[in-house]
């Protein structure tokens, strides 16, 4: 049987998990596999309903901490909602990007031009959103997929909806696997409405968008806390 999760941490209080790409955070079917709750409660059994503090959409992967009591799961919501939490990602997109570090400083709002439910974008009304980057490497593929592309550090420093992907979209610099803000928003479509071809697969290059929760740290009933867990094999092999 496939495991439930990597399990990155785990004490009294809290299980820090780190989410494979692919998996939602909550569940949309019965299967108690078919969602990282789901997953979470067949790993602490009866009588210890988890309480997801962060949250990642189906396609990021990585660092999830889960409280195991409702108590925990406030305080540690707290500091979430405070700012108090550093979060760090790995991103792999499109292109080479010119500058080594740089700060994207541009609100978020409903995409309403969009067949897309769920679709935010840049807009002069939106919701403050400031992202922080730096460039770890700079790819050229000789091989299919081939093209130039770029590895990035991502420290978010606010929490808007797909404030990641939108601002690097903005930027000219899509992430690699993105179905939503990667140029068509009709493969995102597609995999919803499950017709996505075999052609569109290997237009995205990836099977999943390549972004990855890599760290968060915070400090928490007067201690320190760090976890981080690297991305998985897909994400990692697209750069050799």
């Amino acid at each position: 049987m496939d495991k439930l999760f990597d399990v990155l941490h785990e004490d009294d209080r809290v299980l820090v998990v780190n989410k494979p790409a692919g998996l939602v955070c909550h569940p949309t079917k019965g299967d108690e596999w078919s969602s990282l709750i789901g997953r979470a409660r067949l790993h602490l059994g009866p009588g210890r309903p988890p309480h997801l503090v962060n949250r990642l959409d189906r396609e990021t992967s990585g660092v999830v901490v889960v409280a195991k009591d409702p108590a925990t799961a406030r305080e540690l919501g707290r500091l979430w909602e405070t700012r108090a939490v550093r979060k760090e990602y790995l991103a792999i997109v499109h292109g080479h990007l010119r500058e080594e570090h740089e700060v994207i400083d541009a609100p978020l709002g409903k995409d309403e031009r969009s067949g897309v439910a769920i679709k935010d974008c840049v807009r002069a009304d939106g919701a403050a959103a400031q992202t922080e980057l730096w460039v770890e490497r700079r790819c050229t593929r000789a091989r299919l997929p081939a093209g130039e592309f770029t590895l990035l550090r991502v420290v978010p420093h606010t929490g808007r909806k797909h404030q990641i992907r939108i601002h690097l979209a903005h930027l000219g610099h899509p992430i690699v696997g993105d179905k939503i803000y990667g140029g068509n928003e009709n493969l995102y479509l597609a995999l919803v409405e499950g017709r996505l071809n075999a052609e569109q697969r290997e237009r995205l290059m990836l099977p999943h968008q390549a972004l990855h929760a890599r760290a968060v740290q915070f400090r928490w009933a007067n201690e320190s806390f760090s976890f981080a867990c690297a991305p998985d094999e897909a994400f990692s092999r697209f750069l050799q």
